[in-house]
């Protein structure tokens, strides 16, 4: 799989680029001259609709694209509705949106050009696209090239897509933007002292790593910390096989860092930025760790494991507590972590937690901008209790099954003392296709942290 391949980019302007005018729904805005053709035609510039007018030869004139109810908020990349039914040809866009609503038509165009091509051929998008006046274009690229790296990175299925695949993948991404990586693997995680990373995943025949990668040198300091679980049976406490059926998405993660990573390297921002990945597979064997062992975790804690489907916070506190060693200005953490994630906020909200009242200032509004929606989430206190098992420090696994979320959200607060941090709970997947976001893998909250950072690290 060659990195970034299904990176879409705008197309050269052109002078015979095809004009794609936007119309929103009850407004008259279109041509005197066209408006018998499109009456006739039955176009009202309802959500996804479109019109071609043909010129004096049979080609394409220009066409007309419905954007639905002005101030609409039900949908996101509305334009990006039409860009499967286009003809073929180059288009620039007319319309009057502007602003955030400009960058988020453009980076929905971008995105609908996405295919996940690795094992069956798709259809090859017709349309290609001019970037419209006004954006920001290597901004909108990069940011598309992000997700387009993340989906690429989820929908890969396991078999392809093991500890080494995901640690080569990251080697590649920074050796493109020249930082530098170091590799921890197998039993050198216990001489190095990631001993919750090497206990989850050493039932697997394929190594547990840790990624360490470095890129700037000067600037304030950003560690990205991502749950890369390339799959994840549920060990000793295995899933049931409905269950299990999605769970190469359990590295999404991992995948959002380092789409993330992407963009902030491309755009050459102003920090040091550092990405770790715990990169293992929560299998079984003879070896697999057990209900009701205690372990002890880099940072000295204990942990009571009582339930072994509950890994992806023990490799995430390894890489948090090495993470917090190297003193950062901000510590960022993302994993497909809870099921009472999506029950609480669905599939398409990425909840967040964060001690750093400027993130949780900044962060919301910067979502809405972004077309990245995420919500916060309380790191409540008094839920501490739920967490500490009395056998050890901590419980990786709290009975009762109330506030998931949070309390695997507090638990990993537990290895971050002294840093500013902020954790995603995310899901990494689209259950049914919608404008420019296919069915599959799916990047969360990496779009709105890239438009917070700048105010939240002063940039």
């Amino acid at each position: 799989m060659s990195l970034l391949a299904n990176a879409p980019k705008f197309a050269a302007s052109t002078d015979d680029a095809i004009p794609l005018i936007t119309v929103f729904a009850g407004e008259d805005t279109t041509a005197e001259s066209d408006a018998a053709w499109l009456a006739a035609n039955g176009f009202t510039g309802g959500f996804g609709s479109l019109c071609v007018v043909p010129n004096s030869s049979g080609g394409v004139a220009r066409v007309y694209a419905g954007l639905g109810a002005k101030g609409q908020t039900r949908r996101r990349f509305v334009l990006a509705a039409v860009a499967g039914k286009l003809p073929k040809g180059t288009y620039r866009i007319e319309t009057e949106l502007n602003g955030t609503d400009l960058d988020e038509a453009a980076l929905g165009l971008l995105l609908s050009a996405y295919r996940f091509d690795r094992y069956a051929k798709q259809a090859t998008p017709q349309a290609h696209f001019v970037a419209p006046d006004g954006v920001d274009t290597a901004k909108v690229e990069a940011m598309a090239a992000g997700e387009c790296l993340t989906r690429d990175l989820i929908n890969t299925p396991a078999s392809d897509m093991g500890p080494a695949e995901l640690t080569q993948a990251a080697l590649d991404l920074i050796e493109m933007h020249g930082g530098a990586a170091e590799v921890t693997q197998g039993e050198d995680l216990l001489t190095q002292t990631f001993p919750l990373i090497h206990t989850v995943g050493r039932a697997s025949s394929r190594a547990p790593r840790l990624i360490d990668l470095r890129w700037g040198n000067s600037g304030p300091k950003l560690t990205l910390v991502g749950k890369g679980v390339v799959f994840d049976t549920g060990g000793l406490n295995l899933k049931p096989g409905a269950s299990m059926g999605l769970m190469k998405k359990d590295m999404g993660g991992a995948a959002t860092v380092l789409g993330l990573a992407h963009m902030i390297m491309a755009l050459g921002l102003k920090l040091q930025l550092r990405v770790l990945i715990p990169a293992v597979e929560n299998a079984v064997d003879g070896s697999a760790f057990r209900p009701g062992d205690v372990l002890t975790s880099r940072k000295g804690l204990t942990v009571e494991i009582n339930n072994t489907d509950a890994e992806g916070r023990l490799v995430l506190a390894d890489a948090l507590a090495l993470a917090e060693e190297d003193a950062p200005d901000q510590i960022i953490s993302m994993a497909t972590l809870t099921g009472a994630a999506r029950v609480a906020v669905g599939p398409d909200l990425a909840p967040f937690y964060t001690t750093d009242e400027t993130m949780a200032a900044v962060l919301p509004k910067a979502a809405s901008d972004t077309a990245d929606p995420v919500w916060q989430m309380p790191f409540h206190d008094p839920y501490e209790a739920m967490i500490e098992p009395g056998i050890a420090d901590l419980d990786n696994a709290p009975s009762g099954g109330f506030a998931g979320s949070i309390t695997a959200a507090l638990f990993l607060r537990r290895f971050v003392t002294d840093t500013p941090y902020t954790h995603f709970d995310i899901y990494g997947w689209n259950p049914a296709a919608a404008p420019a976001r296919p069915k599959g893998g799916a990047g969360q909250g990496a779009r709105a942290l890239l438009a917070a950072l700048p105010q939240v690290l002063d940039l």
